[in-house]
């Protein structure tokens, strides 16, 4: 991290630095160019035409550096047909200008015509009054000024910046180790729930850090609660199958005649037993995985084909909101509409009807399974979710449907319910999930 920290520092700055550095020179040099364009004006406000035709000033240009040889500072004034008029501080030299250049415009340029000396040239072409002639005004000056401005000021920029940068590095460092301690106290806490010391993280961590122990104190909060129900499960099916193994041990030491139907019953009541238990593993398991969705309509499409092909006898409709979703696993949502559904086609009178709908209160959505059958009187129907309660011996099944659904429900924070039908008389079975 303090790699990837100073290489962004070195990035900014660099990038900051460039950018500075171009200002601040366009600035100087066109201060530079200032000082030369203020002189040229100067030059041609003064200018105007002697008696013999040549150019005169009416009065003197204030820099002296004009009157001083090699002084830097330099003017010519030149004209086709005309002998050149050059400062006194250009001695015995002569500018090459550009006597043909069309423009009249004020333009600058860099020359390096007197060797070793580089110059930076500003001319324009003018028509003083009392003659027809194009006059090139030239004002030059050495870049040796300008460009030692430049590189002061490059090297001000560069030590400046590289303190800064140290200082932002020396900062960062700083704020990574104090800001990170947090963290290195949090890993010490785990480490310490790993070795069985402690069962949360109890260190005092500031604000910006207390949602992330928060979530992870609720996660291994949630972890527990998953294994003791795991715990749970496991104890109620040793204890579920240890009255039918007992059972089954003491007709075998008895010999008892009628030991076969005896293993027959008992390992039903077994069967049914695990086949209860896995499905409510199963859903807790999944739970525990993810935030599932399913599409309430598309579950109950796929289960009534299923059922209609068992029972091509009964007739199933359904209405409501196709959009409706809950927070459920889809494999649990078939198995909670397939339970339903089956048992209301097995012990209706021939007709299901199926309704989604949102509950009154927007959280939850309710699956309505009615059927035209005898329904269930309200003095048994608590008793109906018991495991192997079953009020019509005279059909297969193993009696564990109601409970699996109630179960599988409740894990999702849902409910069951079981009412009576008012439009059909039979059974109403009102399955309750959270809305997704």
């Amino acid at each position: 991290m303090m790699i990837v920290a100073a290489l962004w520092i070195v990035v900014m700055l660099v990038g900051g630095g460039v950018a500075l550095d171009r200002l601040q020179r366009e600035a100087i040099t066109r201060n530079f160019d200032d000082s030369m364009a203020y002189a040229l004006t100067a030059m041609i406000a003064s200018a105007e035409i002697g008696p013999d035709g040549e150019v005169l000033f009416n009065r003197p240009l204030a820099d002296q550096r004009f009157m001083e040889p090699n002084s830097g500072l330099y003017y010519q004034i030149s004209a086709k047909g005309h002998e050149d008029w050059r400062s006194r501080s250009l001695w015995d030299r002569a500018l090459r200008l550009d006597l043909d250049h069309p423009s009249s415009e004020m333009r600058t340029y860099d020359s390096r015509q007197f060797g070793d000396e580089s110059l930076r040239i500003m001319e324009r072409k003018v028509i003083i009054p009392g003659s027809k002639d194009r006059w090139t005004f030239a004002v030059a000056q050495a870049r040796s000024g300008l460009d030692e401005q430049i590189r002061a000021l490059r090297v001000t920029l560069t030590r400046s910046f590289a303190l800064l940068g140290i200082g932002l590095f020396l900062m960062a460092s700083i704020q990574s180790i104090y800001g990170l301690r947090p963290l290195r106290a949090v890993r010490q806490e785990i480490a310490r729930m790993r070795a069985g010391e402690k069962n949360r993280v109890t260190e005092t961590v500031p604000d910006e850090v207390l949602p992330m122990v928060e979530e992870l104190n609720a996660l291994l909060a949630h972890n527990e609660r998953q294994a003791e129900e795991a715990r749970a499960h496991a104890g109620n099916l040793a204890h579920a199958l240890k009255t039918p193994l007992t059972v089954i041990m003491n007709a075998a030491t008895a010999d008892a005649p009628d030991l076969k139907d005896t293993i027959m019953r008992e390992a039903a009541t077994m069967r049914r037993q695990v086949d209860h238990h896995l499905a409510r593993a199963r859903a807790v398991g999944r739970r525990g995985t993810a935030q599932s969705r399913a599409n309430v309509w598309e579950s109950l499409q796929a289960v009534e084909r299923a059922v209609a092909r068992l029972y091509p006898d009964v007739r199933i409709d359904m209405d409501g909101d196709a959009a409706a979703s809950v927070l459920v696993e889809r494999q649990d949502l078939d198995e909670l509409l397939g339970n339903l559904l089956e048992n209301a086609a097995k012990y209706g009178g021939g007709s299901v009807f199926a309704t989604v709908q949102p509950a009154p209160e927007g959280q939850m959505v309710w699956i309505d399974i009615e059927d035209d059958g005898p329904g269930i009187p309200a003095a048994e129907r608590a008793r109906i979710f018991d495991r192997g309660a079953r009020l019509d011996s005279g059909k297969p099944g193993t009696g564990l449907g109601l409970a699996i659904v109630r179960d599988v429900a409740e894990i999702y924070n849902g409910s069951v319910a079981l009412l009576e039908s008012e439009d059909m008389g039979g059974l109403l079975v009102r399955l309750s999930l959270p809305a997704g």
